[in-house]
């Protein structure tokens, strides 16, 4: 537990007062009766004096409250009991259960989804470390820890109806490895893996929990693994019922909820496409993807290019989104880059691409490495629209098989502010338009970027847009990340693209961050190098005009530099 007042954390001691603070905060805006709070202070039996020493920690913990600027009113005594006064600017407790909550009445799975995993990066650490009492341990945390992991489940379930089975994969390794027993996790764990091509493995999992069920407790895995055993057996395509209602699944605030099993059938029915939460801006690429898609005759294949993390599986999901009612045959996304930036194998692609259907389909190729990983799926793809995503331009597969392609610039200064106001909430954003406008500018007004900040706002309601970007603006690279998604984390994401060149490439970038401010960062570059630079994404325009660098990506190139210069200096010799 800790107190927050700024910039400045405390983290209490154990102590009385602590234990105290922990029972109050279980039961926020409640009556908390006195007895309640004796056993949770005391543990064992309290002393003849504890009903005075308990109204001493309550001084104590008004008088802290004090100092660092809360009401020393939160703490109100009243009759039998004491109650706690919180909301969600004050603890996360009740910020987390009330995100969770409006994820119940989200508009589609895709809002759903956002709502619940800005809820899960509030939860930092083991709950109640710094609390002493044995109570609270054995009673309130295997309870915290369970709203916490109804949550996950839930958060994974929507990963996989949505088809994102790659992405979940870190999330579900970890989880089934640390609640073995909880089998829901193991259920979506080998899920997960059979639907990327891994048979072998997801049976290994499935196995391992049967053998430890019937070591340790002595019984068999639930009807739910069975039959994902025997549809893995059968070599059944494995596809989830669309989620279960909200309303269903998440209930945390209301207590233990029951969370849907899945359904597994053996064909893949088409699922509605979600809006990308607040989306802004590319209305112009938007429309124009829309008509080629949608078109009724020559070529339908479309590519998204661009930097990385600049926002093209975002545009692409956002189209797939709006176009989905010309698509009767369904819309269809596969992921080409494993979570760690790693290419997809082109045969194990070619078996995860939907089998023929009636009616018009649409299939989406989100995170390209090159041509050679689309081309061989192209013929699969039949008569099917094609979206496909890529850092690069992919000229040789629209040179072959027609198509536009659309490269993505950074977003403009009104797009960036409304995709911000999206996010954080237009009130709070309208309270500090400069602020915004250079919050955008810090992040170079790239939608990955723009992302993250908007989360750190989320999870901090008393930080100020201001205090955000100056902070930010001292080291925009290392602290553009947040921590529980590899995937929204500036270094983690540039990092992936530029270890991907060849030694040479890479030096290249390396050496044009370093010159982007000094006339054209380009002169004494090879026209050849150059050229590679831009087809991968780290590079803009060039002949006949220019060749020009992004801001964030300028940045990035010197931080990656520094950074790497003072771990060599650091390193033993």
């Amino acid at each position: 537990m800790s107190i927050a007042h700024g910039p400045e954390t405390v983290v209490l001691k154990p102590s009385k007062p602590t234990s105290l603070l922990a029972a109050l905060l279980l039961h926020p805006n409640t009556v908390v009766s006195t007895t309640y709070l004796l056993r949770a202070v005391w543990d064992e039996e309290p002393p003849a004096t504890a009903r005075a020493a308990l109204q001493t920690c309550v001084l104590r913990l008004r008088r802290l409250f004090a100092k660092y600027g809360i009401s020393a009113t939160t703490i109100e005594a009243v009759p039998g009991g004491y109650r706690m006064h919180c909301d969600t600017e004050t603890l996360d407790l009740v910020q987390f259960r009330a995100l969770a909550a409006r994820a119940g009445s989200a508009g589609g799975p895709g809002e759903e989804l956002y709502r619940l995993r800005e809820a899960l990066t509030l939860w930092q650490g083991q709950p109640l470390a710094n609390v002493a009492s044995r109570m609270l341990q054995d009673d309130a945390v295997p309870a915290l820890e369970q709203e916490r992991l109804r949550v996950l489940e839930r958060v994974c379930d929507l990963e996989l109806a949505a088809g994102n089975c790659h992405q979940v994969l870190v999330d579900l390794y970890e989880s089934a490895r640390r609640h073995p027993v909880r089998e829901r996790f193991t259920e979506q764990l080998v899920e997960a893996l059979y639907r990327t091509g891994r048979q072998a493995e997801a049976l290994a999992e499935y196995r391992t929990v049967r053998d430890r069920l019937r070591d340790e407790l002595g019984i068999d895995p639930g009807p739910g693994l069975r039959r994902l055993e025997l549809a893995i057996l059968r070599a059944e395509e494995l596809a989830p019922a669309p989620p279960e209602s909200a309303h269903a699944a998440v209930a945390v605030a209301a207590g233990p909820a029951a969370l849907p099993a899945g359904a597994y059938v053996p064909a893949r029915p088409p699922r509605a496409v979600p809006p990308v939460p607040a989306f802004a801006g590319r209305d112009a690429d938007r429309r124009a993807m829309a008509a080629r898609l949608t078109a009724g005759d020559g070529p339908r294949l479309v590519v998204v290019s661009g930097a990385p993390g600049i926002g093209k599986s975002a545009l692409a999901r956002q189209t797939a989104h709006e176009v989905q009612e010309a698509f009767p045959g369904g819309v269809f996304t596969l992921q080409l880059a494993r979570p760690d930036g790693t290419p997809v194998a082109v045969e194990e692609a070619a078996r995860l691409m939907p089998e023929p259907a009636p009616g018009r389909r649409l299939i989406v190729l989100d995170g390209a490495a090159g041509a050679w990983q689309v081309l061989p799926l192209l013929p699969v793809a039949e008569d099917a629209a094609v979206l496909v995503t890529s850092r690069r331009q992919l000229a040789a597969v629209v040179a072959t098989h027609g198509g536009a392609v659309h490269r993505l610039d950074v977003l403009r200064s009104a797009e960036a502010y409304a995709l911000l106001a999206g996010l954080v909430g237009a009130e709070r954003i309208a309270a500090e338009p400069a602020a915004t406008r250079e919050l955008a500018r810090v992040c170079g007004h790239f939608p990955l970027a723009l992302r993250i900040a908007a989360g750190r706002l989320l999870t901090r309601p008393g930080l100020s847009v201001a205090d955000c970007a100056a902070w930010l603006a001292e080291d925009p690279p290392a602290r553009l990340a947040l921590a529980e998604d590899a995937g929204l984390s500036v270094p983690e994401v540039l990092g992936q693209a530029l270890d991907a060149l060849t030694p040479a490439l890479r030096e290249a970038f390396l050496r044009l961050g370093e010159r982007a401010e000094a006339g054209d960062p380009a002169a004494g570059e090879s026209e050849s190098v150059l050229e590679q630079l831009v087809e991968a994404g780290l590079l803009e325009d060039g002949p006949p005009g220019p060749y020009r660098l992004h801001d964030l990506l300028r940045i990035y190139a010197r931080w990656r530099v520094r950074t790497h210069e003072a771990a060599a200096t650091a390193a033993p010799r």
